[in-house]
């Protein structure tokens, strides 16, 4: 099993291009179910999940290309074998539930195993059942798997989701394109990912009106067509590498970075005493003079603080000047990292969802185990600015949502390696 070495080494300098996003990919790869024609993705992220899905929509009859080194996935449904996404698949990634809403909508029935995926939580697929029953669609729960039809086709309904969730709003948009009527989903999740999925759809022939906002509707259609579709920047891998500046010291570049994907996250950092500036390519992070400052993180639905960030601001908040508060309101068990921190020197404490952390004036270097993906990359970022050599192990969550993410930091200066341990 790989581990990451890390070995503090002072600032960092130089430019990262940020990849595609996954969040944004996964959604985008199930919306070929929806039609017979061709769906292209440019721009596609290099990654473990990626190759998942593409295992996953194969394994329904889909074709799936991989071309110019994985940045381009051509994908047709034109001839799907099966409506049944097998647990040896699902499990490997919670994402796979998002072929039930297009597989539904076009088949009128499917069998799709309960996912998997990072151990933070439930994360359970309630909102995604009840939303489609409110299609009109029949819903099952047996021997692990979910048994949904709808005999005479989906049908447009006004739905409020509980809590904004960002799957089930990704699968009541899908299903709801070939629905008969006009579907009305309130109380939507309003993530970029989300709206990214809306512009492809559009693209396709879908009639949507509201991305972006907590109202979205949806006026189904007969069919869909193909498109072409570059995926939108990953706004996780963008933050997570702004904050290696940030802790480390020093200047880097985010190519292709935008600010409007991270406006909350932003804001912390300049009260961090972080400075975020754009280019004409992207976004340029430095720190400011003296230590970073302390500052209080919530984690919220877009456009609030995101939850993914929030393991990687820890690592930063773990060397600021005074105390800071981090209180996760999206997933439980979410702060597994704060023990393998507080191996490093971190003074840390959790009670329940939140997490006081008192600055230290610098880490050490200690061997880690990564618990999930965000656990994983935090630590490196912990890493890179701790004395002496941190080895982080488990970190194959970390080739699930990071590209080539050892070249990409010691390219500004980083020293870092991968090694085998067997």
């Amino acid at each position: 099993m790989d581990s990451i070495i890390v070995t503090g080494n002072g600032p960092l300098k130089g430019q990262i291009p940020i990849a595609g996003a996954k969040n944004a990919c996964l959604t985008l790869m199930p919306a070929t179910l929806l039609s017979e024609e061709p769906l292209t993705l440019t721009n596609a992220p290099r990654l473990s999940d990626i190759k998942t899905m593409t295992e996953l929509l194969q394994s329904l009859g889909a074709e799936v290309t991989s071309m110019q080194d994985g940045q381009v996935q051509a994908m047709s449904s034109h001839n799907l074998s099966t409506t049944r996404a097998e647990y040896d698949i699902v499990r490997k990634m919670r994402a796979s539930n998002l072929v039930l809403g297009p597989l539904l909508a076009r088949e009128h029935h499917a069998e799709v195993s309960l996912p998997g995926g990072c151990a933070i939580g439930a994360r359970p697929m309630d909102l995604h059942i009840t939303a489609l029953e409110a299609m009109g669609a029949e819903i099952e729960l047996k021997d692990g798997y979910l048994h949904a039809k709808a005999p005479g086709g989906l049908k447009g309904a006004v739905h409020e989701l509980r809590f904004a969730s960002v799957g089930a709003t990704e699968n009541v948009v899908m299903a709801a394109t070939l629905a008969k009527g006009t579907t009305v989903l309130k109380n939507a999740a309003r993530e970029p990912e989300i709206v990214d999925l809306v512009h492809c759809l559009r693209k396709m022939g879908a009639q949507i009106e509201g991305e972006g906002t907590s109202t979205i509707t949806i006026q189904g259609v007969d069919r869909l067509s193909g498109a072409t579709h570059p995926v939108v920047t990953d706004r996780i891998e963008l933050g997570t590498y702004m904050l290696a500046p940030a802790i480390c010291g020093g200047e880097v570049e985010l190519l292709g970075g935008r600010i409007d994907l991270v406006g909350a996250f932003c804001e912390k950092l300049d009260a961090a005493g972080i400075s975020v500036e754009e280019t004409d390519s992207g976004l340029k992070v430095a720190r400011k003079n003296g230590r970073v400052r302390a500052v209080d993180v919530v984690t919220e639905p877009f456009p609030g603080f995101p939850t993914d960030l929030q393991a990687q601001m820890m690592a930063l908040m773990c060397t600021a000047e005074g105390t800071s508060v981090l209180e996760e309101r999206i997933f439980e068990n979410r702060f597994m990292h704060a023990p393998e921190l507080m191996r490093m020197g971190a003074e840390i404490e959790v009670h329940g969802g939140t997490a006081t952390v008192t600055g230290v004036e610098k880490l050490k270097g200690a061997p880690v185990m990564a618990t999930d993906l965000r656990a994983s990359v935090s630590l490196i970022l912990a890493g890179l600015a701790a004395e002496g050599e941190t080895i982080v192990n488990r970190v194959y969550h970390l080739d699930r949502g990071y590209e080539r993410v050892e070249e990409k930091l010691r390219n500004i200066g980083a020293r870092i390696e991968r090694v085998n341990a067997e």
